[in-house]
């Protein structure tokens, strides 16, 4: 039987004197953390909603920001460290529609898109956890995933800011899963969408593939203009 993540809740909270630096994945302006196909992706310095057709973000090339190219399109990058429980800072900015993510162990996906204002949320809206998904024949939702607590998104166009501490699931010494993934705490923009909340799962079409003990940061390029900064992690052990 699998256990229930109460003894990670207070292994978690004891983390803190075991937490190591944070880490700046892009912080030298180049993406020698990252694997992938990166030529598509470029450094700015500032960026706007592209006022001719905001579905479009415009930049100045520079330092500092890293964003997927002018079409808004790139390969996804993975970095190559890989973490178990680990907590991560990101910055973002989308355009009008856009979309991205971020994925821990590049399975679990918290829904990074356009959806500010909307009253009924499920997963597939900003700071949720995105659905499962099947990918043939035609890519379909399996379910509604897990919405956040309250639409904290800003509207496309403004920086926001997203706050996780992730749990990594455990496995025994035959690697059968004992507990599940988990979010201990999301925040986005500073309010929490998430609190406690099991993943039981990965989320996508990966919620076939086997989970694993550690696993890459990914972010997801390839769905929209989207753009980010002071993006840093730390392990927690």
């Amino acid at each position: 039987m699998m256990r229930s993540f109460g003894l990670l809740l207070a292994f978690s909270s004891s983390l803190c004197a075991d937490e190591k630096p944070w880490v700046e994945l892009f912080g030298s302006d180049k993406l020698d953390s990252f694997t992938g196909k990166q030529d598509s992706w470029a450094f700015a310095r500032s960026l706007s909603l592209d006022t001719a057709n905001p579905k479009k973000l415009k930049f100045e090339a520079g330092s500092g920001i890293l964003i997927n190219g002018a079409k808004g399109t790139a390969a996804d990058l993975y970095t190559k460290e890989k973490y178990g429980d680990h907590e991560v800072h990101l910055e973002f900015c989308i355009a009008k529609g856009s979309n991205s993510g971020l994925k821990f162990h590049g399975h679990y996906e918290i829904q990074i898109t356009d959806s500010h204002g909307k009253k009924e949320l499920t997963g597939d809206d900003c700071g949720g956890i995105y659905p499962r998904a099947e990918l043939k024949p035609k890519y379909r939702y399996l379910d509604q995933g897990i919405a956040p607590k309250t639409n904290a998104a800003k509207p496309a166009g403004e920086w926001q800011s997203l706050d996780v501490i992730f749990l990594a699931p455990r496995f025994d010494k035959d690697g059968k899963k004992m507990a599940h993934a988990k979010l201990v705490k999301a925040t986005l923009n500073g309010e929490a969408v998430h609190t406690n909340q099991e993943l039981q799962s990965p989320t996508g079409h990966n919620h076939i593939k086997p989970e694993m003990a550690t696993g890459p940061l990914m972010l997801q390029g390839d769905h929209g203009p989207v753009a980010f900064r002071n993006f840093k992690v730390r392990a927690l052990k």
